[in-house]
């Protein structure tokens, strides 16, 4: 009998090491003709999903795939997606997670040597005000200029 592989586990341990902290979990996947997603919002042939309670609906991280439904432009869709096409789940607000080496073009059936492994997947960054960017070491986040438009405020009355 051949052994499970513990990427699923480590994918549902992450998830809900996201969950508890209050972290937003996103999953990085590799989108090839198995997975099922929008296409219109896949880039190189990759998309993010936000796998979060408050993004998706029935949710299960089986062994094999992860199902969900979600809902993209305000159209709730099917996501199927397989565990060996997943490069990534990391929490949004800080990065941290874990990456995985994924087959993109299909033809390996047996586990490649570390030689022929591909390198770790790059991922995008989500946005500067997520990953704390800008920051001049406060912990205090800083308030947006605001123009000021004539001296001091005052109130009209409307009859």
């Amino acid at each position: 009998m051949s052994e499970t592989s513990t990427k699923p586990y480590l994918l549902r341990a992450i998830y809900e090491w996201c969950t508890d902290n209050g972290f937003t979990p996103y999953l990085a996947v590799f989108v090839d003709s198995q997975t099922s997603v929008p296409r219109e919002f896949v880039k190189n042939s990759e998309i993010v999903l936000n796998v979060s309670f408050e993004a998706t609906t029935q949710l299960e991280m089986g062994n094999d795939w992860v199902t969900f439904q979600a809902r993209f432009g305000g159209v709730p869709r099917k996501i199927e997606v397989p565990v060996a096409n997943i490069l990534a789940i990391y929490a949004r607000e800080n990065g941290q997670g874990m990456a995985f080496p994924v087959d993109r073009d299909g033809s390996a059936t047996t586990p490649a040597t570390p030689a022929q492994e591909t390198p770790a997947p790059k991922l995008s960054a989500v946005d500067a005000e997520a990953r704390g960017e800008g920051d001049d070491g406060d912990d205090e986040p800083t308030p947006p200029n605001v123009p000021k438009i004539g001296g001091k405020p005052a109130l009209k009355v409307v009859k």
